[in-house]
């Protein structure tokens, strides 16, 4: 009798590792499902669950990965790298899917039915964004805050990276400025709503308006009185977060410039304003369009600032603020879900541009 060929057994060999891969993931699903029941059930002192609870979730992971690391191992070399890729990258896209695709798409779903979610209405919810006075407002701020914030943070973040790295105290100019990045935007809401309080007689307690007094001027309501200058006095905040953000970018991109061109300029008698305009910034175009478009974004779902400092109120309503009031507390969960998904629509293309950039760049 003769032997079973070598090409036999390697065909034989992915189903035998199929079935140890489903009982593995049988096995991970059954002892994982049990530890959950148990944590329900078990009426353990809080601390203690939430203790045992962390050491399951830390140790769980290890464990589900290394069984399905091992399981992938029993495969041909031919399958295998199929298989681990899958295996990585698998449970963070269904992780993902389950965070973030799902309620987009029950979102679409509430979007086409009314306040009450229970009749539908098609395309009645996405008609009334253009007629709604409060929403036109808002798009305009929106349009404000994408074009001039974005405008600021980009051209001061690359103006400071460029003086920053020809001065001698690079360092500690740098940290200063990028320190507001640590700050959330609720912290520096609350921090800028000091700056800016106003109230009525001679007594301030904003700096703001402390220092116009000092001069002899009269104090201003700067986020409330003065429509529409009070948008760009909240706009102010975005460009004192986000310009430390665009700096550091600038400034890491403007050191990769080659020194022996930027030297061959200098020979070829080019001054520096020109070495910038013509050397600098189309070598660093990738890094501008990818800066520009990551801060576009946070513009277009600016929220927490506009939340903390007015409340959407005196005209400076935004997108985000409009869905939150509408879902959250008019609970019109048609309206409110409409608006979501025109800020992902709005979203959608500009990450589109930056994913092309960073694949142009090699980053994926």
């Amino acid at each position: 009798m003769k032997a079973p060929s070598s090409g036999t057994s390697e065909r034989n060999v992915p189903v035998k590792a199929v079935l140890i891969s489903l009982l593995v993931i049988l096995a991970n699903i059954v002892v994982h499902g049990a530890i959950f029941l148990f944590f329900r059930d078990s009426g353990l002192n809080p601390l203690v669950t939430a203790f045992l609870a962390v050491l399951w979730g830390v140790l769980g992971v290890y464990e589900i990965y290394y069984s399905l690391n091992w399981a992938a191992e029993q495969y041909p070399d031919r399958v295998r790298r199929k298989v681990l890729p899958i295996i990585f990258i698998g449970p963070a896209i269904l992780l993902l899917g389950w965070l973030v695709f799902m309620p987009a798409l029950r979102t679409l779903y509430l979007s086409f039915f009314n306040a009450a979610s229970d009749q539908f209405v098609g395309l009645d919810n996405y008609a009334a964004i253009f007629s709604d006075r409060l929403m036109g407002i808002a798009l305009r701020n929106n349009l404000l805050w994408v074009f001039i914030g974005t405008l600021a943070c980009v051209t001061l973040g690359l103006l400071i990276a460029i003086l920053a790295d020809r001065s001698s105290f690079e360092k500690l100019a740098k940290s200063i400025i990028f320190m507001p990045m640590a700050i959330s935007f609720v912290a520096a809401g609350v921090i800028w709503k000091f700056v800016y309080y106003y109230q009525p007689g001679n007594e301030q307690i904003g700096l703001l308006n402390a220092i116009v007094t000092f001069f002899g001027g009269e104090p201003q309501a700067w986020t409330s009185m003065l429509q529409p200058w009070n948008n760009l006095f909240l706009i102010l905040i975005l460009i004192w977060m986000q310009t430390g953000f665009a700096m550091v970018i600038f400034s890491a991109a403007i050191k990769g410039v080659p020194e022996d061109i930027l030297e061959a300029a200098r020979v070829d008698g080019a001054g520096e304003i020109k070495i910038f305009f013509r050397i600098m910034i189309p070598y660093i175009s990738g890094t501008i369009l990818t800066v520009t478009t990551t801060i576009i974004v946070f513009t277009l779902k600016i929220f927490d600032v506009v939340m903390v400092m007015t409340g959407g109120q005196y005209d400076t309503e935004v997108v985000a603020t409009q869905f939150y009031r509408q879902f959250f507390m008019y609970r019109n969960f048609g309206y409110g879900s409409t608006l979501a998904i025109v800020l992902l629509i709005a979203v959608i293309p500009v990450i589109i541009i930056n994913l092309r950039q960073f694949r142009k760049q090699g980053g994926f």
